[in-house]
């Protein structure tokens, strides 16, 4: 864990009144519900509730602190959805959840407002926001309105056209000042939880990835907890050469990595390699 920090470390975060401890690593589930997400294993769209229940209670059983729910791919490339087809996939599943599962946190996937904005009120505690703003002006201030919880990923471009725009002249330098900046105008707009992501995958080449994740305590360093999203990513099977697929082991590998660089929150599809990564890690750092 890290030990040195340029700011004290923010280890809670206020979930809908519910203080939430991030002293240790936590565990943030995966719940896919589109039917074009790049991991074929973690789609949800469609199943049946009692399908969606067992599936998360088995998530939160395993060790999972949040789930996060997601009904817009945002895969290199996936196709656009309306506003409107997002809400519907996603929330019955939130309602449901929130209903069924009131000890659940769930967290929804979204870049988009008016989205993040009829999930909170439907029983959501955080908004995990994979363009960090920059795709909708108005999240901010939605995020302020609800002093809700906020995952603030690194992105440039779009879903569909990310990949054109891996050019930096300094990687890490360049994502860690982005995304400081932007956390520095949501608490000048009274946002008190900030999650910074750096956005593995997004608007990054395989090497760029790695790049990050080598130098993923220099992010950790300004105090805000930070998200590491590598699960079964193409810099994970690429790198194997292998497929989504397969990529559990070297997922739960770069997670431990991860770990060892401060992050406090593994976004994975699967929940118990993480948590047990956690507790053999968190085993290691107590001797």
């Amino acid at each position: 864990m890290l030990k040195d920090t340029l700011f004290p470390t923010k280890n809670t975060l206020n979930c809908q009144g519910k203080c939430i401890d991030l002293s240790e690593p936590v565990v943030m589930g995966i719940l896919n519900l589109t039917p074009d997400s790049f991991f074929a294993g973690s789609r949800q769209w469609q199943k049946p509730t009692e399908v969606l229940l067992e599936t998360a209670s088995t998530m939160l059983a395993d060790g999972a602190l949040f789930l996060d729910l997601g009904a817009y791919s945002t895969r290199p490339g996936a196709v656009d959805i309306s506003i409107q087809e997002e809400v519907d996939r996603l929330l019955p599943v939130v309602e449901m959840l929130h209903k069924h599962m009131p000890q659940a946190l769930l967290s929804v996937d979204t870049f988009r407002s008016e989205v993040a904005e009829k999930a909170l009120l439907a029983g959501a505690h955080l908004v995990n926001d994979v363009s960090g703003g920059t795709l909708d002006m108005a999240m901010f201030a939605t995020i302020a309105k609800y002093k809700a919880p906020y995952v603030l990923m690194h992105m440039r471009g779009t879903p569909q056209t990310m990949q054109q725009y891996t050019q930096y002249a300094h990687l890490v330098p360049e994502v860690v000042a982005e995304l400081l900046n932007k956390a520095h105008m949501l608490h000048q707009m009274g946002v008190a939880d900030v999650i910074l992501d750096p956005g593995f995958g997004f608007a990054k080449t395989i090497d760029q990835n790695f790049e990050l994740l080598r130098h993923l305590d220099q992010l950790a360093l300004y105090g805000y907890p930070v998200l590491a999203g590598l699960s079964r990513k193409s810099m994970v099977y690429r790198t194997l050469n292998g497929t989504a697929d397969t990529a559990l082991n070297g997922t739960t590998v770069l997670n431990t990595i991860a770990l060892s660089k401060g992050a406090r929150i593994l976004r994975v599809h699967d929940v118990k390699p993480a948590a047990e990564a956690i507790q053999l890690y968190k085993k290691l750092e107590t001797l």
